[in-house]
């Protein structure tokens, strides 16, 4: 391949569009979490698990918004990663970077095989490991022509979850009010008396550290903010538009389900299709599964495109091979995609060889990589807010009640951790995840360490902390 020098400060695409950006936003925070998961937290917590998802919920609103004036101020494609680097330094910038990427390339591999077991429940002629593979190979092909064709492909994704959440609270709704003929409505008897919350405040705070993952991945906004053509117009539309409709959604759906599927229930293994059925929706299995499905694919989609611009990016910063910065000429960086997903590829042959043996193991040790992700983000926002206020720098947009929110929003977190740490279940997965940040952080520093010497042995030499020589594009 004949590569030329690309002189642009910014190789990568800018042809996101608001509205996808917007959708984006919102359905990365509506996955198989919510589909599937939600039963889960009403388990733990009985119906006060709308309580846990109240706390979660105004977590990543802080968190959005922490994110969103950061990224309306300095759109790039490393997002957190690289402005906990500009408040913390490139060390902690690049373990959080490196720690979001393996975080994501494993998940790939888990979509995949996930969308097709569920795929496999509908059409069981069809091998599981075969449409894995397609799944993973047409969502590559998408990442590989232009930015514009992911964003295209998001936004379809996004609207058809949004469409079904909206369904299942309309028919929520006609249940709960005694609306659909020959079908009695259950009525609030599940939010009254001591079934409200059967184990009271525990329950509660299991269902918090439970819940809280269900909104992982909205993170991804502040990494896309980078390739639209106004990130600053585009950040500022999509957080304002994105935080009330994802309390409405979740929490509307929650409510509905904790009405109608008692605690105890089988259904709740799968509620929405236990709600579907109590209406007596014909189809209710497989239209819910057919939606989790796409719901998987919308998140492998959305998760190689951002372990792919953060792999970019460390490389731009000299912090990753300097090979993954390479573009097309369609402004992709194809080499850092190629290498994304032949992570995931490579977990999914060893899954399926070994099953029950790789991908939980890998699962574990990245499990709570998101709360730590979002805690970079917050500390990140202070200390770079409290910077920009005291230069008398103007931001374009500007979190609210500054510096309370960020600090409400960290103590949340610390909540999270401790009730993560008490918890006999979670403490493995915790521990697993602070051992791959010490041994990520002990690597950069190391790594760092190492530049620095060069650069002392020849002089002129730039230092991985800077922006390195421009990227080439790939003919």
């Amino acid at each position: 391949m004949e590569q030329q020098t690309m002189t642009s400060a910014r190789p990568l695409g800018a042809a996101l569009k608001p509205r996808q950006l917007t959708m984006m936003g919102l359905g990365s925070a509506i996955g198989a979490g919510l589909f599937i998961g939600s039963g889960a937290g009403i388990q733990a917590a009985g119906p006060a698990v709308l309580i846990s998802y109240l706390v979660a919920g105004t977590l990543i609103i802080l968190v959005m918004w922490a994110l969103g004036e950061m990224a309306a101020a300095n759109p790039d494609s490393g997002a957190f990663s690289v402005y906990t680097a500009k408040a913390y330094g490139p060390v902690a910038g690049a373990t959080v970077g490196w720690l979001w990427w393996l975080q994501l390339v494993v998940v790939i591999a888990a979509e995949a095989l996930g969308a097709a077991g569920l795929l496999a429940t509908i059409f069981p002629a069809l091998p599981v490991w075969l449409m894995a593979f397609v799944f993973i190979v047409v969502l590559t092909a998408v990442n590989l022509t232009s930015v514009k064709n992911f964003g295209e492909f998001e936004f379809w994704f996004a609207l058809l979850k949004v469409a079904a959440i909206v369904g299942f609270l309309l028919v929520g709704a006609a249940l709960l009010f005694g609306w659909l003929p020959g079908v009695q409505s259950p009525g609030l008897s599940n939010f009254t008396g001591a079934g409200f919350a059967p184990d009271g405040f525990a329950g509660i705070a299991t269902a918090l550290f439970v819940v809280a993952f269900a909104f992982g991945g909205t993170e991804i906004v502040s990494v896309a903010a980078a390739e639209t053509a106004e990130p600053a117009r585009s950040v500022k539309k999509a957080v304002r538009t994105v935080l009330w409709r994802i309390l409405v959604f979740y929490i509307g759906a929650i409510f509905v389900i904790a009405a109608v599927v008692p605690v105890g229930s089988a259904g709740l293994k799968s509620p929405f299709a236990a709600v579907l059925d109590a209406a007596g929706m014909p189809g209710a299995a497989t239209a819910i599964t057919l939606v989790a499905v796409a719901a998987l694919l919308s998140a492998l989609n959305a998760n190689l495109y951002g372990a792919s611009r953060m792999a970019y990016s460390l490389a731009e910063r000299g912090e990753a091979p300097r090979l993954l910065a390479s573009v097309s000429k369609a402004r992709v960086p194809v080499v850092a995609v190629l290498a994304s997903v032949a992570f995931g590829v490579v977990t999914v042959v060893l899954e399926l060889a070994f099953p029950e043996k790789v991908l939980p193991v890998l699962l574990n040790i990245v499990g709570s990589t998101c709360l730590l992700v979002w805690t970079s983000a917050l500390l990140a926002q202070l200390a770079l807010r409290l910077r920009a206020d005291r230069e008398g720098t103007v931001l374009p947009l500007r979190m609210p009640g500054f510096p309370w929110l960020t600090g409400f929003g960290l103590v949340i977190l610390a909540a999270i951790f401790t009730v993560g740490f008490i918890g006999e279940d979670s403490r493995p997965q915790l521990l697993s995840t602070f051992a791959l940040v010490a041994l990520l952080a002990g690597a950069n520093w190391l790594h760092h360490r190492s530049m620095k010497r060069s650069a002392n042995a020849a002089p002129g030499r730039v230092e991985s902390s800077e922006r390195a020589e421009p990227p080439v594009l790939i003919d």
